[in-house]
């Protein structure tokens, strides 16, 4: 049984780990360099990620910075950036790239607090899935003989309660990131 909990603790822990990531690459109000995380950049043959060829740091509000370790990149990081979903225009002077990132609309700050919710609910069907998973693992043990019923009853609570801490820690992330993005 320790093993299943080891094991659902650990599910649990990386569908949270990803959720963060993935949260922390949605824009809100304010410049931060962990929204060009999933930017993927074609060096040499090799999609690189951008963080690993470049600086990338947001000195103004409004305005993220990335210095190219290798100048010649910076046609292909601002492909790159064309090419992504964040809907930015890089501008460059040879040595650095500049994106201005312009002051969201209501309606986009919308689009952005959907999208938040969707990965909030992506990630509570993956716990939920593990939960069914172990549950039945459970049960299955029962009906062999290994574990007795009632031990199955108060280890099948005990799936439902870190199931339910886990699903009220993605609500309070989607909660913070929505408040963060319609703060204007």
């Amino acid at each position: 049984m320790k093993q299943l909990y080891k094991e659902l603790d650990t599910s649990i822990a990386k569908a949270l780990d990803f959720l963060k990531d993935e949260l922390s690459s949605v824009r809100a109000g304010r410049a931060h360099p962990g929204i060009l995380d999933r930017i993927m950049v074609n060096y040499y043959g090799t999609d690189t990620p951008l963080n690993q060829m470049a600086s990338v740091s947001a000195p103004e509000a409004r305005l993220i910075l990335i210095s190219p370790y290798d100048k010649t990149t910076i046609p292909s990081i601002e492909k790159a950036i064309l090419n992504s979903d964040l809907s930015l225009n890089p501008s460059n002077d040879g040595k650095v790239i500049r994106l201005n990132l312009p002051l969201l609309t209501e309606e986009n700050r919308l689009k952005l607090t959907k999208l938040v919710k969707k990965l909030g609910e992506e990630s509570k069907v993956t716990i939920r899935n593990e939960r069914r998973n172990v549950i039945e693992t459970i049960k299955k043990m029962e009906k062999d003989g290994d574990v007795r019923e009632d031990d199955s009853i108060k280890a099948q609570e005990e799936v439902q309660k870190s199931i339910d801490k886990a699903v009220a820690d993605i609500d309070k992330l989607v909660e913070n990131k929505t408040q963060e993005i319609m703060a204007v």
